[in-house]
């Protein structure tokens, strides 16, 4: 079996326990937010790995297997993922803790207990804190922490009710512990990343503190606790405010988009640089090999979300131009998934946070070298969907805040976004067709909002 993917349902004996969970499991799963399998029913549960993390709680991994669904071309698909689950196990459950509640086990070992989230239990979460404070192994986990950095006792955890694809409990707004819940091989860049940059003095991005991972079935990433910024706000929450009081916001995206070109400059002296064509292959080849990528997203995008589909012959325009631009700044170690939501404030300084990427990538491509304008893209983006929040809309405020920050980027990287206009139209429209698909698969109400760049995108070219 290659060691690039989890083992399939079939593939594992450990079935024991799932007598107990596998009906409760399908019916909680696709209602959790961070459930990546919405739109296919699961067929199958399979118990890849299972750890008594402390008496009463379970750490697994579970491994889930989806209807194949049909694909571009007229071929089917099949698909599962690995989900890491932290589950409490009780004869009866606290009212406090309803909202964490699984269901009743009726068959299996665990028959006639109570099953729930733990993550959202006090007591769990702190015992979850002190394996972190105390390294060492527990089955096929592993807590490992930074011993320069000392983590007291008794701080009290509360779960963030934000929209995210993970979950993250807060300790006496000192720490964050980040659960990754949808799980793939290999080290998680939202560890590699902070931990790099950390050595290379950049302060913009809070180090990582102490961590956990597994060993089997294959080594993965499993949480990261960082330290908390109490008195931030992100980015995306300043945004909306300054436009319900009718504020400008550009010396705040300038400021921001200096704090991005840190970032990308720091990434690119912590991890290896493309070298940029001198000789070598060709620019026109480069792009050439990025624009059949985004077409490729774009084909199969358009195929699962049909309003799509009228705009598909203009956006390719979009993609082919590349083969007449310059192959822009050399493809680096990028954030990968950069939005207003992924930046905080904390007086006058912006910090980034986040580096998981996209969850729907596969890891290997989050973790391979992009070029930075693919990070520009997402936050240009992300400037129009706050403008869209508040009605009227109000254009002219996206617009002002794309200049500045694409401003305050130039000011510190040395190039200027704005001159690479083909390549940002291009990673703009890739990002807007990711919008979609995302929109459409998760929240469907917030699709005209990606939908409008989308018409802007393929009628104006920008």
């Amino acid at each position: 079996m290659p060691k690039t993917a989890f083992p399939s349902p079939s593939d594992t004996a450990v079935v024991g326990p799932m007598a107990s969970l596998a009906g409760l499991l399908r019916e909680w799963l696709p209602r959790q937010r961070w459930f990546a399998g919405k739109d296919r029913p699961v067929t199958d549960l399979a118990l890849l790995s299972l750890t008594e993390l402390f008496p009463g709680c379970l750490h697994l991994l579970v491994r889930t297997g989806n209807t194949p669904v049909p694909a571009p071309g007229g071929t089917t698909a099949g698909s599962g993922d690995c989900y890491q689950l932290l589950l409490g196990v009780r004869k009866h459950l606290s009212p406090r803790l309803g909202r964490a509640l699984i269901g009743r086990a009726e068959a299996g070992p665990l028959a006639g207990l109570t099953v729930f989230d733990a993550l959202q239990d006090p007591r769990s979460a702190q015992l979850l804190l002190d394996r972190l404070r105390h390294p060492g192994a527990a089955g096929p986990l592993r807590f490992e922490a930074d011993p320069a950095v000392s983590v007291p006792t008794g701080l009290v955890p509360r779960v963030l009710d934000a929209e995210q694809s993970n979950s993250s409990l807060v300790y006496g707004d000192a720490f964050i512990l980040k659960v990754f819940r949808h799980v793939q091989p290999g080290v998680n860049p939202d560890l590699e990343v902070p931990g790099a940059l950390a050595g290379q003095g950049c302060h913009r991005v809070p180090a990582p503190v102490a961590w956990f991972r597994t060993t089997h079935p294959y080594g993965a990433t499993l949480g990261v606790l960082q330290p908390f910024l109490p008195d931030a706000s992100d980015g995306w929450t300043l945004a909306l405010e300054a436009l319900t009081r009718g504020d400008d916001f550009t010396a705040q995206a300038h400021e921001l988009g200096q704090a991005i070109a840190d970032v990308h400059l720091a990434l690119a002296a912590a991890f290896p640089v493309e070298a940029a064509p001198t000789g070598g292959e060709p620019a026109g080849d480069q792009n050439s090999r990025t624009a059949a990528a985004m077409t490729e997203r774009l084909t199969s995008a358009a195929h699962c979300v049909p309003a799509l589909q009228p705009f598909v012959p203009r956006l390719r325009t979009a993609f082919a131009a590349l083969e007449g631009c310059d192959a822009g700044p050399p493809a680096q170690r990028v954030h990968g998934d950069l939005h207003l939501g992924q930046v905080l404030r904390a007086g006058r300084e912006w910090f980034v946070i986040d580096f998981e990427g996209e969850p729907s990538r596969p890891l290997a491509e989050r973790r391979s070298p992009h070029s930075p304008v693919r990070d520009i893209a997402g936050m240009l983006r992300s400037f129009d969907y706050a403008a869209r929040q508040r009605r009227p809309w109000r254009p002219e405020w996206a617009r002002r805040c794309r200049e500045a920050f694409c401003a305050g980027y130039a000011a510190r990287a040395g190039w200027d976004p704005r001159k690479k206009h083909g390549l940002l139209r291009a990673y703009e429209t890739d990002r807007a067709v990711y919008e979609v698909l995302y929109e459409a698969r998760h929240r469907p109400d917030w699709l005209p909002v990606p939908m409008a760049a989308i018409e802007r995108l393929a009628v104006r070219g920008g």
